[in-house]
């Protein structure tokens, strides 16, 4: 397969991804940046903006509009910096913990189905394939 042939199945099947995670997303009205800082936040814990900023590479400012997005949904609260008085931390709802959860359980089932064709030989292949382009 040449470059050009690699780049646009890489692509196919990242826009698949991309829509079935819109579709997995739709019970709880959310955006994927909203899931993916919901994510960060479940699986780091409690932190400051700047880090979700870093987390997620997105401006800092933005990163206060995903901060009251998920506050004004439920799902995060902002809570005084034990360490830091002058700071703040995001930290998740019991609803946000749920939420978090239970996309991830949704997500799992749509990579699931996206990868169904595959066996566990190539489903691994594909794996330490996309890691070492990671790098």
């Amino acid at each position: 397969m040449d470059d050009a042939s690699l780049s646009e199945a890489f692509w196919s099947v990242a826009h698949r991804l991309r829509h079935q995670t819109r579709v997995a997303l739709e019970p709880w009205d959310l955006s994927p940046s909203l899931a993916r800082a919901l994510s960060v936040l479940s699986r780091h814990g409690d932190m400051r903006l700047s880090g979700l900023a870093d987390h997620l590479r997105i401006a800092a400012r933005s990163a206060t509009e995903v901060a009251d997005d998920l506050a004004s949904r439920g799902l995060a609260e902002r809570h005084p910096d034990p360490d830091d008085r002058r700071a703040t931390l995001l930290v998740l709802t019991d609803k946000g913990r749920e939420t978090a959860e239970a996309i991830k359980a949704a997500r799992r089932k749509e990579g699931e189905q996206v990868f169904s064709g595959l066996d566990t030989e190539e489903r691994d292949e594909l794996g330490r394939l996309l890691r070492k382009l990671q790098q």
